[in-house]
């Protein structure tokens, strides 16, 4: 399968879920989009790509996570939403974060965001979305979302998720994996997994050496064994239309719309996640009023 893409497995007879992906389109199509900085293209990179293989975990088909950092470091704040078809968009507070590298010559993600708060919130079409917060352990993404999975839904998971530029600060590598213990698991796999685990430097450094994301769970498991079960395609991906912003815009209250009706202007609305322009004559306007 050519493109960005989800592989989905079982790895050690079935003891181990298993999900990797390769998304470098998708993180370079967000970059063009929100014009990022390196440390905000890695960080906005790494949440979308959690988010492809965490929607294609979604069950229903109009389910729809979001997973949101509120922070207090220079970058302000990201949002992610995925659907169950793995169709991904986000954004990023302040696109134009510049930081020096890390002590290890790494993008800063982790200053980047400083302290805060992941949101992980799961729309299945309940009354109520199933929302579950954790602070950030680490501000490196992958480990906050480790955290989130051993403390919020009680499912011991490892997370790895990586973003490498290029020279002229493009998207070269982007990818993740997944891997989640299941409640039988023997000591001696989980064992084995972490022990695996500790050896692994990034995994942009295995897409670097060629991997594809069925080698990489190959990889991970070692001997344990894997068998993969699909592959599902990603993408990022707005399903902004001029219809949706208008019931956005048909939302707020009348003494609103009276308001930039008595104004005369046309109105601009703007999406956060794809940067299209959506205008409002008075006519619209006026329509929207009387259909309320």
């Amino acid at each position: 399968m050519t493109g960005d893409y989800i592989a989905r497995g079982m790895g050690a007879d079935k003891q181990l879920r298993l999900f990797a992906v390769t998304s470098r389109n998708m993180v370079e199509r967000a970059r063009e989009i929100h014009n990022t900085s390196p440390v905000a293209t890695a960080a906005l990179g790494r949440l979308l790509t959690a988010g492809s293989m965490m929607g294609s975990m979604m069950k229903g088909d109009k389910d729809v996570l979001t997973l949101q950092i509120q922070c207090g470091g220079p970058i302000g704040g990201l949002t992610v939403t995925s659907d169950a078809q793995a169709n991904v968009k986000g954004y990023v507070k302040e696109p134009n974060v510049i930081l020096p590298p890390n002590a290890n010559g790494k993008l800063d993600v982790k200053k980047a965001l400083g302290p805060g708060f992941l949101n992980v919130i799961r729309d299945i079409g309940m009354k109520e979305p199933y929302n579950g917060q954790t602070h950030l352990v680490s501000g490196e993404i992958a480990e906050d979302l480790t955290y989130y999975y051993a403390t919020s839904e009680q499912v011991p998971s490892s997370v790895g998720l990586g973003v490498l530029m290029d020279k002229e600060n493009h998207v070269k590598q982007a990818g993740g994996f997944i891997i989640q213990v299941m409640p039988f698991a023997e000591d001696a796999v989980i064992d084995k997994l972490e022990a695996t685990l500790k050896e692994i430097h990034s995994v942009t450094d295995l897409q670097e050496q060629g991997m594809s994301p069925e080698d990489m769970l190959e990889y991970l498991m070692g001997d344990l064994g894997v068998e993969i079960t699909d592959t599902v395609p990603t993408q990022y991906h707005c399903n902004c239309s001029k219809e949706r912003v208008s019931r956005a815009v048909a939302s707020v209250g009348r003494k609103d719309l009276e308001e930039m009706i008595a104004d005369g202007e046309p109105i601009e609305v703007n999406c956060q996640f794809c940067g299209s322009h959506y205008y409002f004559d008075t006519d619209d306007l006026k329509e929207m009023l009387e259909n309320k």
